[in-house]
């Protein structure tokens, strides 16, 4: 019987690269693939700040491959990154939102691009180093389930998949802790056991968002605008909207002689609500754009678990279908940072049912 053929996404870090080590022990016929996305810059910049994708990660991948022995490949999405990833989070900052580009990376480029490429050369599967698993639920959905570790579980970041990407797709990691992770990659020889994990969002290597907004849309970012109260009263100038977040506290350089929070931006009027620690909290949100992962609809309403940001621990809510792409969720405590534009996803049990796009809170 022939093996089965996976491409395993290699980023040149020590997850995809342990992936790609599992599944070639497990017998699968093993393909190395790291994605190309960096967008002309020099080659020293993308030496330096690659993050998981310059030209120091693709190095890294191969030398991991010919370790284990497999073929590796470059595969050019630039294109889909321009288009799905970098556009979309300049065009989110814009209107007053803010993005989670990750989210956006994953379902259209690591997994649509890559997945149907690796299709093409004949692949059953395709694989990442994502700490997370994937499930079949009772109802015969496929479905993101939680890791083995709650530390570096990333089903967050997963929820927009789609049941057809889901079943051409293999989690190795995700029944593993990071420290294991680490000392298999150490017990296999891998040059990569050590090297640190990348952080913040890849494709800005100095980490200035709001720069990088400047430079991709030139004359569209909005300039300076006014600070105000809910009522309308003006408290300050501010850098323009693209500086802000929900719930941020620090750079607002106002002389309040108390702590306070951006709780609104508004981009018709370029303006940003500064509001008390406890305006920063809602208990109703609304989502659209719903990608139905383990369950198939919502034709009632349900309990759920729910996450509204990477790094949320969590809250307990009620979710129930307004209208045909939107849900409203009513959380059983307060949460912080509403945030339009990140990402809301329900669980049940260690799966997740499906997430949306925060549009508001009530």
């Amino acid at each position: 019987m022939a093996k089965k053929r996976v491409v395993v996404g290699m980023s040149g870090g020590v997850d995809s690269s342990v992936a790609a080590y599992l599944l070639k022990e497990q017998g699968y016929e093993v393909i190395g693939a790291t994605m190309q996305i960096w967008q002309g810059q020099e080659r020293q910049t993308q030496e330096e700040n690659g993050g998981c994708c310059g030209q120091s990660a693709v190095e890294d991948a191969r030398r991991v491959a010919q370790q284990l022995e497999i073929p590796h490949y470059v595969m050019n999405f630039k294109e889909e990154f321009k288009d799905r990833v970098i556009d979309y989070f300049v065009e989110e900052y814009l209107a007053g939102r803010t993005p989670n580009p990750c989210i956006a990376c994953n379902r259209y480029v690591k997994w649509e691009s890559m997945l149907r490429r690796s299709l093409q050369i004949g692949a059953d599967y395709i694989a990442t180093g994502h700490y997370a698993r994937i499930a079949v639920t009772p109802e015969g959905r496929y479905a993101v389930r939680s890791s083995v570790t709650a530390k570096k579980d990333q089903t967050y970041a997963l929820y927009n998949l789609t049941q057809e990407q889901l079943a051409h797709t293999l989690m190795p990691v995700g029944e593993y802790t990071k420290d294991r992770i680490r000392s298999i990659a150490a017990e296999a020889g891998l040059t990569v056991a050590e090297k640190p994990d990348s952080q913040e969002i890849c494709f800005i290597p100095d980490h200035d968002h709001a720069a990088y907004i400047e430079r991709e849309a030139g004359r569209r970012v909005p300039g300076s605008g006014n600070f105000v109260t809910v009522d309308g009263q003006i408290l300050g100038k501010h850098q323009g909207i693209t500086h802000y977040t929900i719930g941020q506290r620090k750079g607002l350089n106002l002389a309040m002689g108390r702590p306070v929070f951006v709780i609104e931006i508004r981009p018709e009027t370029d303006e940003v609500v500064i509001g008390e620690a406890e305006d920063v909290y809602g208990d109703t949100l609304y989502c659209d754009q719903i990608n139905y992962m383990g369950m198939a609809d919502l034709p009632y309403p349900r309990e759920v678990f729910a996450k509204i940001r990477y790094a949320h621990g969590g809250e307990r809510c009620r979710i129930e279908k307004v209208a045909e792409d939107v849900i409203k969720c009513s959380f059983h405590k307060p949460v912080r940072a509403i945030t339009p534009g990140q990402a809301v996803v329900f669980y049940e049990e260690g799966y997740v049912l499906g997430g949306g796009c925060i549009r508001r809170k009530q």
